[in-house]
Order: structure tokens, then sequence, then C-alpha cells
């Protein structure tokens, strides 16, 4: 079997970005129902802090990264989907994006349009599919219509900023939540009706006061404990918060009693992966997305670039909440 030579970023441990190493590896050729894809961006998520610190524990050792594009360079038997020389992005289990070239499970990789670049398509497949199955399919009872208040955490993040643009794309009044003035001005500059900054406002009082004592219909959440009881008292009745991150640490556990005492609400935690499990799915999710930004209604903001050998740097400036919008590690 002919091998190729590739440079991958590997924990043998969990711990912090110093467990990062940058090692060389062999990649083989493609098995059944898998291709060899060539990566020319790689994307950088908050996930990959989670499962290198262990709270999301995996075995060592532990090729980190969950996104990418790059050119298919061979298919294994079964994929139909794709071919060698096909330019290809996705967001896919299990993970191993920080490197050259890796061999991988076709289902999740979609064709990447050619109007839409490798950085682009690198930097909006994790981030971009996990806004389109929040609001597209995590939705509160009734559903979501143009004018109807949706509250975002962090929304000048790499999916905030996605987001804020795509709820202005379905009419949505989005109230976006960040910790400084400067990342309130870049949510707004991307579609967000209405920001908060929550280091100086209370964002519960603000949002009441937005919305004329009403309260949002849905609560999208990626921070977690810091935000989750607040949250909740930001929803009107029958409201739904759907918790899909944990930067600020995990939730602690939930009086369910609660729910009834603040009107009848909804908890989710959904995931990505539960979303994109069979490839009909994944591919309609995504053909969502490219449509959105070939038309220029979404516009990917990369904020930050660094160089593969530089990931512990790139992990450590996410951590600190330096980074703004979506952030890819270059080859």
């Amino acid at each position: 079997m002919a091998m190729t030579r590739s440079r991958a970023v590997r924990i043998d441990q969990h711990g912090g970005p110093e467990e990062l190493k940058l090692v060389n590896v062999e990649v083989g050729e493609p098995g059944p129902g898998e291709i060899r894809i060539r990566h020319k961006a790689i994307g950088l998520n908050y996930i990959d802090i989670y499962q290198r610190a262990g709270v999301y524990k995996l075995p060592m050792p532990l090729q980190l990264g969950m996104e990418a594009a790059g050119i298919v360079e061979a298919v294994g038997e079964g994929v139909t989907h794709l071919k060698a020389g096909d330019r290809a992005a996705y967001a896919s289990q299990p993970p191993g994006s920080y490197c050259e070239v890796r061999v991988m499970p076709a289902k999740c990789v979609c064709k990447l349009p050619d109007d839409i670049s490798f950085d682009t398509g690198a930097a909006m497949m994790l981030k971009g599919l996990t806004v389109q199955y929040l609001l597209r399919r995590t939705q509160p009872q009734g559903g979501l219509q143009a004018g109807d208040h949706v509250l975002f955490h962090a929304a000048a993040g790499g999916v905030g900023l996605i987001a804020c643009q795509w709820a202005r794309a379905m009419g949505l009044q989005l109230i976006g939540t960040a910790g400084s003035d400067e990342k309130c001005a870049l949510a707004k500059e991307h579609g967000a009706a209405f920001t908060i900054n929550y280091a100086k406002e209370d964002f519960v009082a603000r949002v009441r006061e937005i919305t004329g004592g009403q309260g949002v219909k849905v609560v999208y959440d990626s921070v977690g404990k810091d935000t989750f009881l607040k949250s909740l008292d930001c929803l009107r009745p029958f409201g739904l918060l759907a918790n899909f991150g944990n930067a600020s640490g995990k939730v602690e556990p939930l009086d369910i009693g609660l729910l009834a005492a603040k009107g009848s609400l909804y908890v989710s935690r959904p995931t990505l992966f539960t979303h994109i499990a069979d490839r009909e799915t994944t591919q309609a999710m995504a053909d969502d997305l490219f449509e959105l930004v070939s038309s220029g209604k979404v516009s990917i903001p990369i904020a930050q670039r660094f160089a593969l050998a530089d990931v512990a740097e790139a992990h450590r400036s996410l951590e600190a909440r330096k980074t703004t919008g979506c952030t890819l590690l270059t080859l």
C-alpha cells in the first residue's frame, strides 16, 4: 500500500495547549466508505478546546480538528458523491482535521461550490451547519416567524456572526450578547437587531425592555454555566432554551420544577453531529448553507489565521476570548 507523509497535530493526554504536538504521520489509501483528502485550510472551533482539555474525553493519542476544506485525492469503495480532484469541505467526526492529509469517512464530506473559496469552506462548515440546525431545526413551539425576537449569546464569535446574518435573512430580530462594546458593534454590523454588553448591562433586564416585557421565543446559548439560569428568565411562556455549548463550564443539574414556575419552558441540549448523522441530511443542510453564502446573504468573517505549527497559540487566543469571527489554521 502506498503511503503519504503528512504533518499533523496530536495530543497524547488531555491538558492545556502545551499538549499540542506537531508530528509526522503516514496516511494510507481510503477503505470502503472513505476518502483521502489533502487540506488547503483548517477550521478552529471551541469543541477542539473541549476535546483537548478533556471536557469531552476521547481515546489517546488524539489528532484534533473537526473542520477543513481541500482536494479529494482518492475515494474508497462505495463512495459515489465524490471523486478524485473534487473540491470539498466538511465538519465531521471522528476528529483529525489538524493535518495536511487524512483518510476519513466520506458521508459528511460535501462538494464545495466553485464560487466558495477553500478558506471560506474551512471556516464555515461546522459553524455554518451549527447555525443551520439551530435556526432552521431547533425552534420553539409554533416555530419562528419574521419579526420574532431571539436571544443569541456570544454573538461576535464564529457561530454568532453567522447567526446574526442568517437571522436577518429570516427576518428575525436577533438580540446578541457579547463581552465588550467592540464585539457588540461587530455583531450589530453583521445583522443583530440589538446588542447587549453583558459586562456592563443586566442582559435579562435589557431583553425584557427590548421585548416590551414579553421575553424572547428562544435563547441560543453556547456559554453554559454563566448564562444558563438567567437565559431562562429571558423567555416568554412556552419558550425554548437551546444550550449548545459550555464555554464558561458545564451547566449545573437543573431543578426541572423551574421550567414550570417560569412559564412551561422547554430546554434542549442539541449537538451538530446528531443532525448530520446521515448523508442525505448533511447534504440538505450544507445546500442551505451554500445557497446563503453564494447569494451573499451570509458572509463568513475570517478574523484570525495561524500556521499549523502555531496551533497552541491559536488555542490560547480562543480560550482567552481574544478572537472574533472565524479562525483558520493555514498550511
